[in-house]
């Protein structure tokens, strides 16, 4: 599942966290609900998605066709910047508390969505999607055909 020269990375940092705080990683997934492993497999999951650590050895990056959907801390995983379509950003942070304007992002389009349980997992991936899909839209044509769109 793990890009080679990603994996080390995403070990080291994710074993001392399970380690420290739960007895197993089943516990830490059902106390924290989402965890990097699901993430992972889901954003992956989607039609030209990569992952990247551009900005840093922490900081896991889903694009789709080189361009941003999501971004996460692996060493705290403690919220994710998700793309959000302008007209709902502010009618979701109104309505729920784990939903903050975008960190280090343009708050006009992006959010921070807190892990902290309030957000059921089936919506968090349905925000992902979400912003995956916000982003193929505003791709060139030849690039949305070659993903099926």
């Amino acid at each position: 599942m793990f890009n080679n020269q990603y994996a080390e990375v995403l070990l080291k940092v994710r074993i001392p966290i399970y380690k420290k705080h739960f007895s197993t990683s089943r516990e830490f997934s059902y106390i924290a609900g989402m965890n990097l492993e699901k993430l992972q497999t889901y954003c992956l999951s989607l039609p030209g998605t990569a992952e990247a650590f551009p900005f840093g050895e922490t900081t896991l990056v889903f694009t789709v066709m080189g361009k941003l959907f999501a971004l996460v801390d692996v060493n705290s995983f403690e919220s994710i910047n998700l793309k959000c379509d302008p007209e709902e950003v502010e009618e979701l942070r109104e309505r729920y508390e784990a939903v903050l304007p975008g960190y280090h992002m343009n708050k006009k389009h992006w959010n921070t969505i807190l892990f902290d349980g309030s957000i059921p997992d089936s919506l968090l991936l349905e925000w992902v999607k979400n912003s995956y899909d916000l982003v193929v839209a505003k791709l060139p044509k030849k690039s949305r055909e070659e993903l099926g769109k």
